[in-house]
């Protein structure tokens, strides 16, 4: 275990700056006790550090003169002396000590650059933009977690407050915990098994999950809807005005909550959705009742960006969360979001006497048999006109339904 150049006491600091300032042979010059400006065929020069360790010679690099200068490729030729001195190989511990930064590295950075390595995958902006919300807005208490220090006490505490009310986000955010642990795995920055997978794991600690009946959202009976709108408006809020336009267009959250402004003709009062920001990959058509254009007007003479509901943060929609929070607060019981979309399914059915195919056609499903949808080339709009304006007369709390339920007004 020796440096090369002989007796390092003796044949330290060699260079001058002017000398490595003005240098110009290809090769290594010496400055002592191991330390070498190594210059290169094109001009270059960089820092080497030459010294043998259990018979093999070995190099490390201290950058180039640029970068580093004469006094600190020095300090770092001392560092590297008192490594050997302790029998410590200078390359292993500049090994060492990069993996130790890595292990440091947080969940939410391992989240963000997972997000970002399957952005080109996903098939539209909206699925890196579901997992931007779950990745930051439910799993913000471990974000700031080094990657290798999350484990399933951590995952626990973000599934037990979900498990039970919100299952299919608890579900979601679960799947993408455990991505990003296994992200992290993969690029050496944890070991062992995934805390948060679910076979032979969280399924024997976390209760199974009760499926709805016939795979539904749990839905808020029709005859209350009425009574839930007097108790919404009374918050005078975005997120409570883009709950109410999901509940008079039977659209889905992501729909809602991601639209831009040049989706709307507010002259002919039409909602298009492209095909990229449907579930089924189809541009769907929303008329808008009299109500939904009421709110649309209300916010374009506040219009401040892109997006019809914006969030907090400019140039954002509200966060995915941001419709669950609200009825959480207003403590309703035994339904969801998307259950709205039943709600309008069973008022049309039970309720009127539109036909199955424009209730079916409103909520973008397919309706009839393949045959009928191949002869189906028209979306019936000014049909599903009247069927959405009977939907928001039957919704106004004033026109609508009478029924007592039990909803806790605000405070």
């Amino acid at each position: 275990m020796r440096t090369f150049g002989g007796n390092m006491a003796k044949q330290l600091h060699r260079l001058s700056a002017r000398a490595v300032a003005t240098l110009t042979k290809p090769g290594r010059h010496a400055d002592g006790g191991g330390l070498y400006l190594t210059i290169g065929k094109t001009g270059a020069k960089r820092w080497t550090f030459m010294f043998e360790r259990r018979g093999r010679q070995r190099e490390a690099g201290f950058g180039s003169l640029a970068a580093v200068s004469l006094a600190e490729a020095r300090a770092k030729a001392a560092e590297c002396r008192s490594l050997l001195a302790k029998g410590i190989d200078p390359l292993d511990a500049k090994k060492a000590a990069r993996h130790a930064d890595a292990s440091r590295q947080t969940f939410g950075q391992c989240a963000d650059a997972l997000i970002a390595s399957k952005r080109s995958e996903w098939r539209n902006a909206k699925h890196a933009w579901q997992w931007e919300t779950t990745l930051k807005v439910h799993c913000k208490p471990i974000r700031e977690f080094p990657i290798d220090a999350v484990d399933t006490a951590a995952v626990l505490s973000l599934l037990r407050p979900l498990w039970a009310t919100i299952p299919e986000t608890a579900s979601r955010v679960r799947g993408r915990i455990e991505a990003v642990l296994d992200y992290g795995k993969a690029h050496g920055l944890r070991s062992g098994e995934n805390p948060a997978a679910w076979r032979g794991h969280l399924a024997l600690i976390l209760p199974k999950q009760q499926k709805l009946a016939r795979g539904h959202h749990a839905a808020m009976p029709y005859s209350d809807v009425p009574a839930f709108l007097t108790c919404l408006r009374e918050r005078p809020t975005i997120v409570a005005l883009a709950l109410e336009f999901l509940i008079l267009t039977a659209a889905r959250s992501g729909e809602v909550l991601g639209a831009p402004w040049n989706e709307f003709d507010l002259a002919a009062e039409v909602w298009t959705i492209p095909s990229e920001r449907m579930k089924a990959g189809r541009p769907h058509r929303v008329p808008l009742s009299d109500r939904a254009m009421a709110i649309l007007e209300n916010l374009a003479e506040l219009r401040t960006g892109y997006f019809v509901f914006p969030g907090q943060r400019p140039g954002k929609p509200l966060s995915g969360v941001a419709f669950s929070m609200v009825m959480r607060r207003m403590k309703v019981d035994g339904a969801t979001v998307h259950g709205f979309r039943s709600s309008f399914r069973d008022w049309a059915g039970n309720e009127t006497a539109f036909a199955r195919e424009l209730a079916e056609t409103a909520l973008a499903h397919v309706a009839g048999n393949s045959t009928e949808q191949a002869y189906r080339r028209l979306d019936a709009l000014e049909k599903r006109r009247a069927l959405m304006e009977a939907w928001a007369a039957f919704c106004d709390p004033e026109a609508g339904s009478k029924n007592v339920i039990s909803i806790a007004r605000k405070g």
